[in-house]
């Protein structure tokens, strides 16, 4: 504990956690990145094994919260910006369906978070 958030140490390093955004990372923020990150390393995993090369994976997050409720998160929408050329829309369409079962973060908040997702192909 700190005075004005908590420090926690893994194996990569420390991080910051507080409320406020002046003093670390807010825990919403760190929840959202969860579900975004696990699902862009999902995505690539996937689209390697289908032998879709692309170039880069952007992943967008917006999300919405319930003010009535504790400020809750109760949607995040998922944008995915693939680079890479000749990508098929079906394929990458597939290639979401697999991630979305396979990524844990999603898993773990499907019941009590929507989730959807969205992705556009920009040639490189």
């Amino acid at each position: 504990m700190k005075e004005r958030g908590y420090e926690t140490t893994f194996e990569y390093g420390t991080l910051d956690i507080s409320g406020d955004a002046e003093f670390g990372f807010r825990p919403f923020q760190l929840l959202v990145s969860s579900v975004a990150v696990c699902s862009g390393g999902v995505l690539r995993k996937v689209l390697e094994r289908m032998r879709l090369s692309y170039e880069n994976i952007d992943v967008k997050a917006k999300v919405t919260r319930d003010e009535k409720e504790a400020n809750k998160i109760t949607d995040i929408h998922l944008h995915f910006i693939i680079i890479g050329n000749n990508l098929s829309e079906e394929k990458v369409k597939k290639a979401l369906a697999v991630t979305r079962k396979n990524c844990s973060m999603v898993q773990s908040v499907i019941e009590s978070i929507n989730i959807t997702e969205s992705f556009e192909i920009q040639a490189q």
